[in-house]
């Protein structure tokens, strides 16, 4: 079938919208129109040339409505609403012990351009075969995915808003809900306040953290971060040392339980590990080639310090997402206050407001004859 995609050509070069040819769903298969996707740093490391090949569609906050399923479906059908998520095998050990994200075929299944198959999904009329992405590839008009990455959702919330919990918002909630599981009363510090760092902000909340504290240097940020559920918001822009004796008062010397970083910065990753209390576990969620350095005994074996590996939140998206989606309509996890729409034909600008941080969550808007909800719209 024919389908427009925003293609990136080689490392480096910008998205490009263009028609391609798109594969019918066979087997696991599913053909989901796109309503809307979120776009994720992940996105602009991947079209500088970080590990796909080129050329590449990307995108993988989508959220749309089934149109076609492949006959060994059995979780969704054609008109079910549904995000999509990262994709799995399902048959490893690590899928069988509710780690998805630790699957033994994850990168194969989401990395290498191809679908479960090895089968190229997208080709142009001139024969050229185009990568896909996450499995999924939501920077476009239709989109080929796994059973495994569909997650379906209730019809009464506005689609368009919900592509961005399928990584970028999963992962901050699921850092905190399903890796770090904080006591009602403990103490986290999130490095960060861009998508990430603000749901994990939430997640804190709704754990029953007593002390949530969010450090950034965008002032317009934190005042944002008070009214996402911070107790306490810090300038991170001042000395290293200041930023430890800032924390150390606000928890009466101690420092905090958890701390989560978004910004792979490596200053201020050595200020997430510096502030924590002896026993406190940091975890480390940028996508980023930097490198933390440090001494493993004092920085980690003198206190029991732990550093956890935490990727898409390591939760199980079809059980996660729904979650977070009551917690939204409870007023919980407002995250819709921090997205901007954009029209497909501006994603390049969508990306670029998005890197620069003048948006904090950008989503393009594949179908605009789509209409949300009137209670969401």
């Amino acid at each position: 079938m024919k389908m427009k995609a925003a293609v990136v050509a080689s490392a480096g070069e910008n998205y490009k919208i263009e028609e391609l040819n798109l594969v019918e769903p066979k087997e696991t298969d599913v053909l989901v129109k796109i309503v809307a996707s979120g776009i994720c740093r992940s996105d602009y490391a991947e079209r500088q040339g970080s590990s796909v090949p080129f050329p590449v569609v990307l995108g993988h906050e989508g959220s749309g409505i089934v149109e076609k399923v492949g006959s060994g479906v059995s979780t969704v059908k054609p008109g079910d609403h549904v995000i999509l998520s990262y994709g799995y095998c399902e048959a490893c050990q690590r899928c069988h012990e509710g780690h998805p994200s630790s699957c033994k075929h994850w990168l194969d299944i989401n990395n290498s351009g191809f679908n479960t198959r090895g089968e190229h999904v997208f080709k142009k009329d001139s024969g050229i075969e185009v990568k896909n992405f996450f499995n999924q590839s939501s920077f476009a008009t239709y989109s080929l995915v796994d059973q495994s990455n569909i997650v379906k959702v209730d019809k009464d919330i506005d689609l368009r808003i919900l592509g961005p919990l399928g990584c970028g918002l999963g992962t901050g909630s699921g850092a905190v809900l399903e890796v770090l599981h904080p006591k009602a009363g403990e103490s986290i510090a999130v490095f960060g306040t861009g998508a990430v760092g603000f749901a994990a902000l939430m997640a804190a909340k709704i754990a029953g953290c007593k002390t949530i504290i969010a450090l950034d240097i965008n002032e317009a940020r934190l005042e944002t971060a008070k009214k996402l559920g911070a107790t306490h918001v810090i300038n991170s822009g001042i000395a290293s040392e200041q930023v430890l004796s800032k924390v150390r008062e606000i928890t009466n010397g101690e420092g905090v339980d958890y701390t989560i970083d978004t910004s792979g910065v490596q200053s201020v990753m050595k200020q997430a590990m510096a502030v924590l209390a002896n026993g406190g576990t940091f975890v480390p969620l940028a996508v980023t080639n930097k490198n933390l350095e440090l001494n493993t005994f004092f920085d980690l074996v003198f206190g029991n310090k732990k550093i956890v590996g935490c990727l898409i939140g390591d939760t199980i998206p079809r059980y996660h997402l729904p979650r977070l989606i009551d917690f939204y309509k409870a007023g919980n996890f407002p995250f819709d206050q921090f997205i901007k729409f954009y029209d497909f034909e501006d994603i390049v600008q969508a990306e670029a407001d998005s890197v620069s941080g003048k948006t904090l969550k950008s989503v393009v808007v594949m179908d605009k004859s789509y209409q949300p909800p009137t209670a969401n719209a």
